[in-house]
């Protein structure tokens, strides 16, 4: 079968998807090997460590990628981390021409692999599907150019906002299959964010418990003078953890919880509450390249008051709790004005289980 230039990216731009996430730190990036626009061979970086998209394609293709077109989802690495330079590859599978959805904002490459396909003689275009492959790689790319992990803040709630009654009932707002998505939600992120009245107040394992060995992210719990008792069921084997505090700590609580398997950072302190703009810095310094931020009121208050958030996704439930003593999704200062308000774009709904699901991405 015969595709045009746009459906052939549309192609390997379904292949990147295939990666669901398995790639983190690392992009997900698809390739295709065309001629005439037929394809002869796809393929995808299906997770960290292993073979890219570019050298999966040109290989499944073999001698017939000399001459061919190739589409790829993002520029062509030029450096040697755990695997060798895609560019190496591309131009010895000597393609016609190489057709690249955006340039890769990672200073080590940005622009040097398409310079590299460039000199060796094959021509390279740029720019087809770039919007499309900038929203597939949205954690990445947030962590390429500024440093800092993408936050998605997520919460589950009556129609009306709140997060539990006035008596403190929140199990469960939201249906098992809103409860079921958000674990796939949490399988794609890096690590999960949560605040100490968080874990104090519901003990939760804020691990993915899906069928199979899903990908489990770190779990970070914000606690400014380490509250938490050293016996919460997130001391429990699954995924590592890892605790945020300042200096207001004392030793011997540091030592109880280090001693419950955790590791304990001392960050400093704004207000006498960890620095969150520290915190995010951090795990974007360990390649954590997207968090999932999970309540409570307060450390999501506090996470949109400084803007740091990217993205919402809030489970609605079809029922009202009312009272002003029941606790709002969203805490902090808030906005002052509408003007000052956070606005989100590219609004998705969704109905599951009875539910609304409401995704959108914060405007900057």
């Amino acid at each position: 079968m015969a595709h045009d230039d746009r459906a052939l990216m549309t192609l390997a731009l379904a292949h990147a998807a295939a990666a669901d996430f398995a790639t983190s730190p690392n992009p997900m990036v698809g390739a295709v090997v065309a001629r005439d626009g037929a394809v002869l061979a796809a393929g995808h970086h299906a997770r960290a460590g292993e073979a890219h998209a570019e050298v999966n394609a040109l290989e499944a293709a073999g001698d017939a990628a000399r001459g061919s077109d190739l589409f790829i989802t993002l520029e062509p690495c030029s450096v040697r981390g755990r695997t060798p330079p895609c560019v190496d590859a591309v131009i010895a599978a000597a393609p016609r021409r190489v057709v690249v959805a955006m340039l890769d904002p990672n200073p080590q490459v940005s622009g040097r692999g398409v310079a590299a396909v460039e000199a060796a003689g094959i021509p390279v275009e740029v720019g087809l599907g770039a919007a499309e492959a900038e929203r597939l790689n949205r954690f990445y790319l947030t962590h390429a150019r500024t440093g800092l992990p993408f936050v998605t803040a997520k919460f589950a709630a009556s129609l009306d906002g709140r997060i539990a009654t006035r008596g403190g009932q929140s199990r469960w707002i939201t249906s098992a299959a809103s409860r079921e998505m958000a674990h796939h939600l949490r399988r794609r992120h890096d690590a999960v964010l949560v605040g100490a009245t968080t874990v104090i107040t519901d003990d939760p394992q804020l691990t993915v418990r899906l069928d199979g060995q899903p990908r489990q992210p770190v779990r970070v719990v914000v606690d400014s003078t380490l509250r938490i008792p050293p016996t919460a069921r997130l001391f429990e084997p699954g995924a590592p953890v890892m605790i945020a505090t300042t200096s207001a700590a004392t030793a011997d609580r540091l030592e109880s919880l280090r001693a419950a398997g955790a590791e304990v950072l001392v960050l400093p302190a704004v207000a006498d509450r960890v620095d969150l703009r520290a915190l995010l810095r951090t795990l974007g310094e360990r390649n954590l390249i997207s968090v999932i931020a999970e309540g409570g009121s307060a450390l999501l208050g506090a996470l949109f008051d400084m803007r740091a958030v990217d993205a919402l996704v809030a489970f609605l439930a079809p029922r009202l709790i009312g009272g002003v003593s029941a606790p709002a999704a969203i805490g902090g200062a808030g906005a002052a004005t509408l003007a000052e308000s956070i606005h989100l774009s590219d609004l998705e709904v969704e109905r599951v289980g009875g539910d609304l699901v409401v995704t959108g991405y914060c405007v900057r």
